[in-house]
């Protein structure tokens, strides 16, 4: 009986994306080899013993020769194909690595390794997809048996990076999830001294660990305190080296100013001024009165209080910046303020220009909004403007004096206390001022949520604990990427086009290998440094209603999506 006659193959399409207006990138979708089709021997006919052991030598030699696939014919597959080939290479040679054990001739022991450096080495296949610096590099992947980890753990080895995985448990059924070279550190991210031993002899994070339940103490030790554990081990690791260098590490904040003491006062002056000159008039109507000061207080803290009810007045504290020999801020991205008090919101105001002559100063400004309470607030060197439109940018070289002001006609509506309903009465208690530094590429890559998916009854402790470690991420100093997927699903990657948003306003689901590609590729990306943004599949906008345009356009020879996409988008937002 013979079979059905095959159905005819369409051949595959390519259509160009059509543009939007945010940040998207295109993928190349992969066009897999058709199959070979069969037909089946009809009814009576037998073969016979010699052709039976024909059919059985050739389809050897077929396996043989698609087992022995050169280097050609693996680039001339899609960018999916190849990447499919890789992981099956990598799962055959970890099958002949678990055989080690049980075989006991030398000669066949030494055949092994032999096989295992041909694939591995840097004369065979996987040296094509080798970072340069990548063997240097030690990524410690904190969540490696997750669906992103997993993914990230493979990818790395790929590329030829060292990877450490911290797991919270050693037994069997973790182990065989990862790769038997991979350097495993068995702990919890909720204690400080396993994160400690992990984080040494690691140069860069990948943070994929997530909660499994929605209890509030699993969120918030996974998600905020396992992110602020991380975090400042790694800091406290790269100060121990710099130590050990006699030297001062890259990753350390500057500091500027630390009130601990009523001598750490020193310097720091209190002025009070009007935006309308004849608010100070003699008998003025608007001349309610303005009163501050800044002291040391009985409690150990360095608090600046008081109120301004005069029309378009203001107060502010300001000091001559005395910075550490060699030490410059245009070496570092920013500033960070601990500051507590009635959350009211201040100006930070950067002066730059000649001591010896004031009025070739400049002045720049950012506003700064904290909260009731203690907190700390990171404002980049990039979010200040000059006062005047015509000054050129900030450079923070120049930078000589440090203000901090207080305006009641900039509060919002909702600053303060719930008790407090009058804007013009401010407290503001200053713990330390730092300055961040700056680098060239990421250091902590955190894989965050942008909510969709998650029930509703969940969503809300999900994303409080979420956003904690996002801001316990930037500020401790470290370079930062903070990627917020849509709904994960598990299916191949690079078959579909990317969106890359900054806004809260995507809702489609990514799958798990995509993010994973885009974690690997971030951390030696320079545009990837210091932003957070939300990324999901391109999805098909009503007309008129579009809200991304094309910024790359794949697949090309270096596959470079990354970049474009995030060259446009915010820093330190």
């Amino acid at each position: 009986r013979a079979a059905s006659p095959p159905s005819p193959r369409r051949r595959p399409r390519w259509r160009p994306s059509r543009a939007r207006t945010r940040t998207w990138t295109t993928r190349g979708a992969s066009s897999a080899p058709p199959t070979a089709r069969t037909r089946r021997r009809p009814r009576g006919r037998s073969a016979g013993p010699g052709r039976a052991r024909g059919r059985r030598k050739k389809k050897a030699e077929e396996e043989s020769r698609a087992a022995s696939l050169d280097l050609d014919e693996v680039m001339a597959v899609s960018p999916v194909g190849l990447g499919r080939r890789s992981r099956q290479l990598f799962d055959e040679v970890w099958r002949k690595f678990s055989r080690l054990g049980q075989m006991s001739s030398a000669s066949a022991t030494e055949a092994l390794a032999e096989a295992e450096q041909a694939v591995l080495s840097r004369g065979g296949p996987m040296c094509e997809f080798t970072v340069p610096g990548a063997q240097d590099t030690t990524v410690l992947v904190v969540g490696a048996t997750s669906r992103i980890g997993r993914i990230v753990v493979r990818k790395l080895m790929l590329r030829g990076y060292n990877v450490k995985a911290l797991v919270r448990r050693d037994d069997a059924e973790v182990i065989d999830m990862l790769p038997r070279s991979v350097d495993i550190a068995v702990g919890d991210v909720g204690d400080p001294l396993a994160v400690q031993s992990a984080v040494s002899g690691c140069s860069k994070i990948i943070y994929c660990a997530t909660a499994r339940s929605t209890i509030t103490g699993d969120l918030n030790r996974v998600d905020n305190q396992g992110v602020r554990n991380v975090s400042k081990a790694f800091q406290d690791y790269y100060n121990e080296m710099a130590q050990l260098r006699a030297g001062k590490s890259s990753k350390s904040k500057l500091l500027i100013a630390k009130f601990k003491s009523a001598k750490s006062l020193k310097g720091w002056e209190v002025n009070q001024g009007s935006y309308f000159p004849n608010a100070y008039a003699s008998g003025s109507s608007f001349d309610e009165g303005i009163d501050a000061s800044f002291e040391f207080s009985e409690g150990g803290q360095a608090v600046f209080a008081g109120f301004v009810f005069t029309r378009g007045g203001y107060v502010e504290i300001s000091k001559r910046l005395s910075l550490p020999l060699g030490s410059t801020l245009d070496r570092y991205d920013g500033l960070l303020l601990s500051v507590g008090g009635n959350g009211r919101s201040y100006v930070v105001i950067l002066e730059t220009g000649p001591l010896a002559d004031t009025s070739q100063s400049k002045k720049y400004f950012a506003r700064m909004t904290t909260k009731v309470g203690f907190c700390r607030v990171r404002v980049p060197f990039s979010a200040f403007r000059p006062v005047k439109p015509e000054d050129p940018p900030l450079d923070p070289f120049l930078v000589h004096t440090f203000t901090i002001r207080f305006e009641p006609k900039r509060q919002r509506p909702g600053d303060g206390t719930q008790g407090a309903t009058d804007p013009r009465n401010f407290e503001l208690i200053l713990e330390y001022i730092k300055a961040l530094p700056t680098g060239q590429e990421t250091d902590f890559i955190l894989v965050s949520c942008t909510g969709s998916g998650i029930e509703p009854n969940r969503r809300e402790q999900v994303l409080k604990a979420k956003k904690a470690g996002e801001d316990a991420l930037r500020r401790s100093g470290l370079g930062y990427t903070i990627v917020r997927p849509g709904p994960l699903q598990e299916e191949p990657g690079g078959q579909r086009a990317l969106i890359f948003d900054q806004g809260n306003r995507i809702s489609q689901a990514i799958s798990c290998a995509d993010v994973a590609d885009i974690c690997v590729k971030a951390l030696h990306d320079s545009t990837a440094r210091n932003k957070s943004f939300d990324v999901c599949y391109e999805y098909v906008s009503e007309e008129g209603n579009e809200l991304y345009e094309l910024v790359a356009h794949l697949p090309d020879k270096a596959n470079n999506y990354l970049t474009p996409a995030l060259s446009v988008l915010e820093k330190n937002t």
